[in-house]
C-alpha cells in the first residue's frame, strides 16, 4: 500500500480517492462510498484502490480524519484567535459559517447523517462536540464570563448553528449578515462596535452562502 499522496496517472492519487469519497459521501451519504463506484467515478481500476487504502474502513478513516481536521480544527482556531472584544472574539467564529473552507457545512451534515447508522461515528462526532463546546466556553471564560454563563453561551452559540446545519436551513446571504450585529448582541450580551462589523463584513460580502 503506497501512502504517498503525490502519486499519480493510472492509479490516480490517494487525495484523489479521499476527494471521490467526500463526494460520495456528500451526494449519497456513506452507503454511496463504495470502491467500484468510486473507480468510476475516477475512471479508474478498482485495484488501483488498494495503491492507497487497506480496504473501505480505511478509506472512511481517512475521510473522517478529514472532517475532524477541516471543521473541529479550524473551529477551534477561530475560537482561540486574537481579539480585542467577545463581540470580535465570537465573529471570528461566525467566520466558520460562513466559509466553506474553514467550516464545511454540507460535510458536517453528511458526517452527523452517518452518525445515525453507526455507534462509532456517533462516539465520535459527540467527541468533536465536546471539543467544540470547549473551545467556545473557554472562548466566553477570558473575556471575563463566569463558568455557567460562558458554558451556556457557548451552546447558545454552536447549537444554533448545528440547528441551522441539520435543518439545512438557507437563507440570503445579505439577510444573514444583516442579523449578525443582533446574534452577536443575543449571544454575547454586548454590542460589536461598528469597526467590528464592518471588518467581519468585508471579509464575506459576495461570498456564496453555505
Amino acid at each position: 500500500m503506497d501512502q504517498g499522496g503525490n502519486d499519480s496517472g493510472w492509479r490516480g492519487s490517494l487525495e484523489g480517492w479521499l476527494e471521490a469519497a467526500y463526494e460520495a459521501l456528500l451526494d449519497g451519504g456513506v452507503d454511496a462510498v463504495k470502491i467500484l463506484p468510486l473507480a468510476n467515478r475516477l475512471k479508474l481500476s478498482r485495484t488501483s484502490f488498494y495503491w492507497f487504502f487497506k480496504d473501505r474502513d480505511e478509506l472512511l478513516s481517512a475521510l473522517l480524519q478529514r472532517w475532524r481536521e477541516k471543521n473541529t480544527g479550524n473551529l477551534v482556531t477561530q475560537a482561540e484567535a486574537y481579539a480585542e472584544t467577545i463581540a470580535e472574539a465570537t465573529l471570528n467564529v461566525f467566520d466558520c459559517w460562513l466559509d466553506r473552507n474553514l467550516f464545511d457545512a454540507p460535510f458536517e451534515f453528511a458526517v452527523r447523517s452517518w452518525s445515525l447508522q453507526s455507534a462509532d461515528i456517533l462516539a465520535a462526532v459527540q467527541a468533536a462536540d465536546q471539543t467544540r463546546l470547549e473551545a467556545l466556553s473557554q472562548m466566553f471564560t477570558r473575556y471575563g464570563f463566569d463558568p455557567v454563563a460562558a458554558d451556556v453561551r457557548a451552546r447558545t452559540v454552536y447549537l444554533v448553528q448545528i440547528g441551522y446545519i441539520s435543518m439545512q436551513s438557507r437563507e440570503d446571504l445579505e439577510l444573514r449578515l444583516q442579523r449578525i450585529p443582533q446574534y452577536i448582541e443575543i449571544f454575547t450580551g454586548t454590542r460589536a462596535e461598528p469597526r467590528e462589523i464592518e471588518r467581519f463584513l468585508s471579509r464575506h460580502r459576495g461570498r456564496t452562502p453555505e
